[in-house]
């Protein structure tokens, strides 16, 4: 009798727990407000030159996400006007933890649960509480820091941890960054080919019914790298080479 009284409380904990998360789900693609955005600078090498650059940082750098997502919003047919709103938050100085140097979900599952952790422990309480936190690790451009490390975006927990360079000239390729990160946020998933980082068509070409298909002018947010062959692309240099595709606006619920 014990045993399945307890086997019971655990059906109802697991079905609490599914339920609780079907909600949630339901409530992030409701797009009945505007989900707010807090973006939290960090140093992520310590460097003065980062430093110097994080200290003339304001919220005029992440200005163009608001207006780039509303147009986006738009062309997709969703009623809310404005869907994100982006808060400058406090700079934060402890580092979070590091993602796992070796591939595998025990590991991820592992590092995202450190990671929830961290940011439930140091990030700084505001009012309203955000939607989203993202925090933003900032370096300085060099040789060495040309390729920086992976950014990542996590549905669960709603936060994400974008690399990024110290440098006003990088401004709009950090923007790109940021919202791709976001998306992933709620739900988005990458549209590239994980080995070459070459974008996969069609979801991953921002206009897949052009023809002849290459080289395509934008890029998909979610791509990435706007495709110049079926073996070349490039990075876009801001917001205004990208769009959201079809399948991506459907993934975070701007379409049905």
């Amino acid at each position: 009798m014990v045993k399945r009284l307890r086997l019971l409380i655990l059906l109802f904990i697991l079905l609490a727990v599914v339920l609780s998360a079907a909600l949630a789900r339901w409530r992030m693609h409701a797009w009945d407000r505007p989900q707010v955005v807090a973006l939290y600078p960090i140093s992520a090498d310590g460097l003065p030159a980062t430093e110097a650059y994080l200290q003339r940082l304001d919220g005029a750098a992440f200005g163009a996400l608001q207006d780039f997502f509303a147009a986006e919003a738009a062309r997709h047919g969703l009623a809310l006007v404005q869907p994100f709103r982006f808060e400058l938050g406090r700079r934060m100085v402890k580092q979070p933890p590091a993602p796992p140097s070796q591939a595998g979900p025990l590991a991820a599952i592992g590092w995202s649960l450190r990671m929830r952790w961290w940011a439930w422990r140091e990030t700084p309480a505001t009012s309203p509480v955000p939607d989203v936190r993202l925090y933003l690790m900032f370096h300085a451009p060099s040789r060495e820091t040309q390729r920086l490390p992976h950014s990542v975006g996590l549905q669960k927990g709603r936060l994400g941890l974008a690399h990024l360079f110290a440098s006003p000239a990088q401004q709009g390729s950090n923007q790109v960054v940021i919202a791709h990160e976001l998306l992933h946020t709620f739900g988005a998933s990458d549209k590239y080919d994980g080995a070459s980082l070459q974008p996969l068509p069609p979801e991953g070409y921002a206009e897949p019914e052009r023809f002849p298909p290459l080289p395509q002018l934008k890029a998909e947010l979610m791509a990435g790298r706007i495709p110049l062959s079926e073996t070349e692309s490039r990075i876009p240099a801001g917001l205004g080479e990208t769009l959201v595709g079809a399948r991506s606006a459907r993934e975070i619920g701007w379409r049905r």
